[in-house]
């Protein structure tokens, strides 16, 4: 499997994704926006977009399909609940269902819902496993829940789906807001000495070659994973005079969500 991250140096900071089959040069994009950009990508590496794949409905994830479609008459593939905010969706993906690329790629679609209630992620069968992960989990964060989601539905998200992959799955988010989301990690847990390198590292980072994380990197750097911290629970209860001694999980990421929206 062959991927390639579009940094769209737009004001929302959108990464878009070719995933490529080697042996066919067949390839699907994630989120095309910038659909001048992946167009551009996949021919200079001889690649044939014959899939568009949709996250969830919003415009910056959603605003390139037309053009790509025209250019490539690519076929558009989204949440199977999405069909009222996606127009043209030729397949509609549940959980479980395998999109493949090529001949030697293959994507599990996860149903993810949360940041809206129609969003998907995709996992990678490959011995590398990757994670696109759309506006759900970002590098250091969690998406918001504020156009269209739910809050407990992202924390059951959370609990029940990503934090049970596989330590080595790579994640590929939607946007590149590292270095905010890890300001917010070491506010509400400022001996995280992980967070605090890493953000040293990548502070001043080029987008358009950013730091590619793993799920085992997310449970060291991430506060939406970090529900047992004493130091999160501490400073929540400083917050929340209402919470108790020993919070249960989802009670954490609920007041976490909460204190990230205005932060």
């Amino acid at each position: 499997m062959l991927v390639e991250q579009i940094w769209t140096a737009n004001a929302a900071r959108n990464f878009n994704y070719l995933i490529a089959c080697e042996e066919t040069g067949e390839a699907l994009a994630v989120d095309p926006l910038d659909h001048r950009k992946c167009l551009a990508v996949a021919k200079d590496r001889g690649w044939e977009i014959k899939q568009i794949l949709n996250t969830h409905e919003h415009w910056d994830h959603t605003g390139g399909n037309r053009a790509m479609i025209a250019a490539t008459g690519a076929k558009l593939l989204a949440h199977a609940g999405a069909g009222s905010a996606i127009p043209g969706i030729d397949r509609g993906l549940a959980a479980g269902d395998v999109i493949r690329v090529g001949k030697t790629v293959e994507l599990e679609a996860l149903d993810t819902p949360g940041h809206t209630m129609s969003h998907v992620c995709v996992l990678s069968h490959s011995a590398t496993p990757a994670l696109f992960s759309g506006d759900t989990l970002f590098n250091a964060g969690a998406g918001n829940c504020h156009n269209g989601g739910h809050p407990e539905e992202l924390y059951e998200t959370f609990a029940d789906q990503l934090a049970r992959l596989p330590d080595e799955v790579l994640v590929y988010p939607g946007h590149d807001y590292i270095a905010n989301n890890l300001g917010f990690t070491l506010d509400r847990e400022p001996d995280n000495e992980a967070a605090r390198d890493l953000l040293d590292q990548v502070a001043s980072q080029d987008p358009n070659e950013a730091l590619v994380s793993t799920l085992v990197m997310e449970k060291e750097i991430n506060t939406f994973f970090r529900l047992r911290s004493p130091t999160v629970i501490a400073g929540l209860r400083e917050e929340f005079p209402d919470i108790p001694d020993e919070p249960d999980t989802k009670t954490v990421f609920l007041k976490l969500r909460e204190l990230r929206n205005s932060w």
